[in-house]
């Protein structure tokens, strides 16, 4: 367990603007990841193997993208005990997101909302962080998340996906295709029939190709939004599977305010996550799993603030699940409690079928 509890930390940082505090977190993170100093933070790990996607997760608790965009504290990250760690969102060129402010708490809802658009340091400084990591030496997983730059059309942005695809490939686990975030102008409309067949055709023809020079096949997942109605998960269901991508993340922040309605900064712009984000995401989950059977990669994310929470994920039907905004709230003993709930409940489950 963390030398310094969280809860000693947590009311300093929430002291703090954010995002100065989201970039005090990460600096702290990058400097004392590889010394002592991460006996501060760092967790004991639980294993609780599963395969998905070709892949051996060590453990089925993930750290979701958007904490560390630019892949500063991979180590770091690891240490709390995840069993695979995603970063990013990458983009080909840097670029500084939106204008600040552009995150805020909504404490009372355990929640955030923010509008950072895909602020990063481009392809280059992202793989060179990449490249420097040891995580995946200790036989964890790593994922990279990969998006549009803000300036690139809308109907250029294949190429941007294709260019990172091919800078991260040699580098990953597996990739992820973000299409979601709602704080890229245009961006979900890639969620549509005609535009995610176009992009997902190109990605899985440029994979192949990539396959063949690097000698290994890396799985592909694509990350969607919770603000989808029935017909179009199912559409987007089917797109995935006709083009040969290895699973789905679901979801990624919600534009709805329904369940934060009236608190402070609720009616800011931008993407809700956190405990209000947990139903709409294991509604597309359980959605997900109907159109596209049993077998088929879920990674569940959105809302997981305790064990019971990742536990409705694996229930609504997600094979692994990935913290954010839980980590932020509750701090890294949320990584050990989920991953042994997780470990507790696959043991029940052999228990019982060894009985029957």
């Amino acid at each position: 367990m963390p030398l310094l509890p969280y809860a000693l930390a947590r009311p300093f940082l929430f002291g703090l603007d954010p995002e100065t505090a989201h970039e005090l977190t990460l600096g702290s993170l990058a400097r004392a990841q590889g010394t002592p100093l991460r006996w501060a933070y760092c967790n004991g790990f639980v294993p609780d193997p599963v395969e998905l996607a070709g892949l051996r997760f060590p453990n089925r608790v993930g750290l979701a993208a958007g904490l560390d965009k630019n892949a500063r504290c991979i180590d770091a990250l690891g240490a709390m005990g995840f069993g695979f760690v995603e970063v990013g969102t990458v983009t080909p060129k840097a670029q500084p997101g939106n204008p600040r402010p552009r995150m805020f708490r909504l404490p009372e809802a355990q929640a955030l909302i923010n509008r950072l658009g895909f602020n990063n340091d481009g392809l280059d400084a992202f793989v060179a962080n990449v490249q420097r990591s040891r995580f995946r030496q200790q036989g964890r997983l790593l994922g990279l998340n990969i998006g549009k730059n803000a300036a690139t059309p809308i109907e250029q942005a294949t190429s941007d996906y294709l260019a990172c695809l091919a800078g991260v490939y040699p580098h990953a686990d597996y990739v992820t295709v973000n299409i979601s975030s709602p704080n890229t102008k245009n961006l979900r409309a890639l969620q549509g029939d005609e535009a995610l067949d176009a992009l997902l055709s190109a990605i899985a023809v440029r994979r192949e190709e990539l396959a063949r020079t690097h000698g290994r096949r890396v799985p592909v997942f694509v990350k969607i939004a919770p603000d989808l109605d029935e017909a179009q998960v199912e559409v987007i269901a089917a797109t995935l599977r006709r083009h040969g991508m290895d699973g789905v993340v679901a979801t990624n922040t919600t534009i709805a305010r329904d369940r934060v309605r009236g608190l402070p900064h609720a009616e800011e712009t931008g993407g809700l996550s956190g405990a209000p984000l947990l139903e709409a995401s294991n509604r597309i989950i359980t959605q997900l799993r109907a159109a596209l059977g049993s077998g088929y990669p879920i990674i569940g994310v959105g809302g997981v603030l305790s064990a019971d929470d990742a536990l409705s994920k694996l229930r609504a039907g997600a094979d692994v699940v990935q913290i954010y905004t839980g980590l932020i709230y509750k701090g890294p003993a949320l990584v050990d409690e989920t991953a042994r709930a997780f470990r507790h409940e696959a043991a029940a489950h052999a228990s019982a079928a060894a009985r029957s």
